[in-house]
């Protein structure tokens, strides 16, 4: 079993994996910036070491300072949470040559997944459906253009090494082509420093729906149920929730197999997820694969029951997976809304600064994952989320009644919240009947007049 593992990243998730690691007996150390000293996981780790300032460049995504301070504190283990050095093959090689067990899949599984191109050829290979698109990366604007006419327009210009919405452009008609394959190239070349692009047929309203996975190093992968995502601002997640609204036990059936079986095919350890997009008349296709726990993890935890974090801590201690597939139940739906320091009247800036009053909500059906505390200072140096707010219940409407409950009790003062916006969500008919689509807030924002997520 491991002994100690050092938490490669910070806020609400560093927290979450203190806690954890607390439960099963595994001692913890915290690295942490300059800006994060007082952040409630360095307090309550059993160690904590500073590596570095506030940028993240030259802090949280400094490999080598982490494996530093993982040397000296003689740690088992490093889990990267997500972000960051999360999926970065470089890093989860630099673990495995030190010795050190990297908590998530092995680099060559980051590397295969992180390069959505060469993603979608191991997609295709497995036999899971894909988006009509490129073989590949197109590499100059005449061969792409080729194959956008080929496919039929509207398309999608996607970085291969892409995440949160950079590097990825629509283009409706040929004259707008060359335009966004341009822009997605640099884009996706600043982002990430690699500006290969390649194309899909651009689906108007689809559904966002992902499938949580756990896989261990015996060969056993089982699948978790999905979420349904497909409420996001500029291709970020806003609102999460499971069992999907749309799909039915069928489609569920087998997205769950494909994803699995595309697991497999790579012999694929810890936990991870398969993303598709679903249309209007439910035909699924994969987009890409995520490899790390992800945010809206804790919504899957509260509809089945199963701690993921503690069956990555599990599985990298080399056990086999605590369930089989058989045993993974759907017990409720539970719905999670993402808490950000932004202003809505100011087009979301972020809003960092010091929280004067922190009151979070509570009562059954209730769970808040966060690191903040009235007095605590929020950085301007990382993402603006600071909790999530997450509810559950028997049925998805007693499910939505508690999450706008919760919301209304949330008081954060001090800083601007996305708070009156995600309620505002929720409280939406078009919402409620469980009709979101990923044009969801593109239309929510036509309909809803802006005093209504813009007060306090």
């Amino acid at each position: 079993m491991i002994k100690k593992v050092l938490i490669a990243n910070r806020g609400e998730i560093a927290l979450r994996i203190v806690r954890a690691c607390n439960e099963l007996g595994i001692k913890t150390l915290a690295v942490y910036s300059q800006a994060d000293e007082q952040s409630l996981h360095v307090q309550l780790a059993d160690e904590a070491i500073c590596i570095g300032p506030p940028p993240s460049n030259q802090s949280y995504l400094k490999g080598d300072r982490i494996i530093a301070a993982a040397e000296i504190a003689d740690v088992d283990a490093i889990h990267p949470g997500y972000g960051f050095l999360a999926e970065n093959a470089d890093f989860a090689e630099q673990c495995e040559k030190c010795n050190i067990k990297f908590i998530g899949p092995s680099s060559d599984a980051i590397i295969n997944f992180g390069d959505k191109a060469r993603a979608r050829e191991m997609a295709v290979k497995a036999k899971v459906p894909v988006i009509p698109g490129s073989d590949g990366v197109v590499n100059n604007d005449k061969d792409a253009l080729a194959v956008a006419k080929k496919i039929g327009f509207p398309v999608i210009i996607k970085a291969v090494a892409g995440g949160g919405g950079k590097g990825m452009r629509t283009a409706h008609n040929a004259v707008a082509f060359k335009k966004e394959y341009t822009n997605a190239r640099n884009e996706a070349e600043n982002a990430f420093g690699n500006g290969e692009v390649y194309i899909e047929k651009f689906l108007e309203a689809p559904r966002h729906i992902e499938i949580q996975l756990l896989g261990d190093q015996y060969g056993n992968v089982i699948h978790l149920g999905e979420r349904d995502c497909s409420v996001q601002r500029r291709h970020q997640k806003l609102v999460e929730e499971a069992p999907s609204p749309f799909i039915n036990d069928d489609t569920r059936k087998k997205m769950g197999r494909d994803a699995v079986k595309l697991a497999k095919s790579v012999k694929y350890e810890g936990a991870g997820t398969v993303e598709f997009l679903v249309d209007g008349d439910g035909n699924y296709y994969f987009i890409e694969m995520n490899t790390r726990i992800q945010v809206e993890h804790g919504v899957t935890e509260e509809v089945t029951g199963i701690d993921l974090v503690k069956e990555q801590l599990l599985i990298a201690s080399g056990k086999k997976l605590s369930y089989e597939q058989k045993e993974v139940k759907i017990l409720r739906h539970a719905i999670e809304c993402r808490v950000c320091a932004e202003d809505p009247a100011r087009n979301f800036a972020p809003c960092p600064g010091m929280i004067d009053l922190y009151y979070s909500p509570g009562g059954h059906g209730v769970r808040i994952d966060s690191h903040c505390y009235g007095g605590y200072a929020i950085p301007p140096n990382y993402d603006s989320m600071i909790a999530k707010v997450i509810t559950f219940g028997r049925t998805r409407e007693l499910a939505l009644d508690r999450m706008d409950r919760a919301l209304g009790e949330y008081l954060i003062r001090g800083i601007n919240t996305n708070i009156s916006f995600a309620r505002a969500i929720i409280r939406d008919p078009e919402f409620r009947k469980g009709k979101a689509t990923t044009k969801f807030i593109e239309e929510f924002f036509d309909r809803v007049p802006k005093s209504l997520y813009t007060q306090d």
